[in-house]
């Protein structure tokens, strides 16, 4: 049901500061207040998060490890520990719910909480941003922003402009007052192109935005964009909390350490993706319709290929002998690859696809079974296919070793 206006802002936006170095810091507190990146030192990786320290000189999430290095030679790098992020990450989301049973988890480091139900336990939702910041850092040791309004969408907004470790909250009455001051690269769904095509028309605040016809925004950026962009402009929001999530695509990625030509190193990770893919998928106890693979040559060109099965599948065997077909059908045998995935869509709970009555898949189903249940009793020194035994230090960058965050 779409939510009726709020008269508190009572959805909190929680965003950790930080996190990977925060909670690396944790250990290293000789780091603290130095500029500080938690990456692999090497040349195909990436900063995954960065010390406001070093930000000041530019350095940002996603941003090439070489180029941190040219913007701040004085740069510290740790290499990530993503079970320690995991770990610190069920902490935080526990404290969540001590507060609240409405939380969504949107990423390892960030959260909605609904506390409108809350606030006869705990007073005012300020009082409960400032309680739960205070139960974080005393238990755990790290430092969390968060955003209060009656929106998810100005929550976000304004928990980003509380960093680092504050609070802001923008009451309903003045969410307009708010979102028109900002450039219209603060809303969601404007990246780069999008942002110059606006500003081709005079658009470059919010406030353009929302003074824009809608009749003329759809004309700019297409009708499902334009309708969605003027609501939020006009601070009308009706998503609430919610505490469940579906998987829309379960998939795994491969940045290689160095440009890779050998078709049979890449049939080997196309298997080695598919395997964890499937994995995962019966894990979640869901089917796939629908098989894609990405792939990132070495000029950077990126492309993705998909192929929508007869009926639904988890078996590791036929996502892989599908992902293969897809590749073989690029005609690029030998040409260097940077970057490879798979990946499975269009999920549906596994066993409620009529067509898969009649699948083949019965043979390689009962393999994975079994190779599942070694691994539920072993762990992830279970069972794998003889080909994927190969060390691949030397072939997959170190951050692509890493299990999803």
């Amino acid at each position: 049901m779409p939510e009726t206006q709020r008269e508190v802002a009572s959805i909190l936006h929680v965003d950790m500061d930080s996190f990977f170095v925060s909670v690396e810091l944790l250990d290293r507190p000789d780091l603290v207040g130095k500029p500080v990146a938690a990456a692999h030192d090497t040349g195909r990786s990436v900063v995954s998060s960065a010390s406001y320290e070093a930000r000041r000189f530019g350095v940002r999430s996603a941003m090439p490890v070489g180029r941190a290095k040219q913007l701040c030679p004085q740069l510290i790098l740790i290499p990530p520990t993503f079970e320690k992020y995991r770990r610190a990450s069920k902490q935080v989301m526990a404290i969540f719910e001590e507060f609240t049973p409405l939380v969504e988890p949107l990423s390892i480091d960030e959260a909605f909480l609904d506390v409108e139900g809350s606030l006869r336990l705990f007073g005012s939702p300020v009082e409960i941003a400032r309680a739960l910041r205070e139960r974080i850092r005393k238990r755990t040791g790290l430092p969390a922003s968060v955003g209060l309004a009656g929106t998810k969408f100005v929550a976000k907004l304004a928990s980003q402009r509380a960093k680092p470790d504050g609070i802001l909250e923008i009451p309903p009455e003045r969410a307009l007052e708010f979102l028109h001051t900002l450039p219209i690269e603060a809303m969601w769904g404007v990246g780069k192109a999008t942002a110059t095509a606006l500003k081709a028309r005079a658009i470059h605040s919010v406030q353009d935005l929302a003074r824009e016809p809608l009749p003329s925004l759809i004309r700019i950026v297409g009708d499902a964009s334009a309708r969605k962009l003027h609501e939020l402009a006009n601070g009308r929001d009706a998503r609430g909390v919610e505490t469940t999530r579906v998987e829309k695509s379960i998939g795994h990625e491969e940045t290689f350490a160095h440009d890779v030509g050998d078709p049979a190193l890449l049939e080997r990770e196309l298997l080695r993706l598919a395997t964890r893919t499937g994995e995962r998928l019966r894990a979640a106890d869901l089917e796939a319709r629908t098989i894609a693979i990405k792939v990132r040559w070495s000029s950077f060109e990126t492309i993705t290929r998909s192929r929508t099965l007869g009926e639904a599948t988890n078996a590791s065997n036929r996502i892989y002998r599908t992902a293969k077909e897809l590749f073989e059908s690029l005609g690029a045998a030998g040409r260097p690859v940077r970057l490879i995935g798979v990946r499975a869509e269009q999920l549906l709970p596994a066993g409620t696809d009529p067509a898969a009555l009649w699948s083949d898949d019965d043979g390689w189903r009962a393999v994975d079974e079994a190779v599942d249940r070694v691994r539920g009793r072993f762990g992830a020194v279970g069972v794998k296919p003889a080909s994927l035994l190969v060390e691949r230090e030397n072939v997959v960058d170190p951050r692509s070793l890493q299990p999803p965050a």
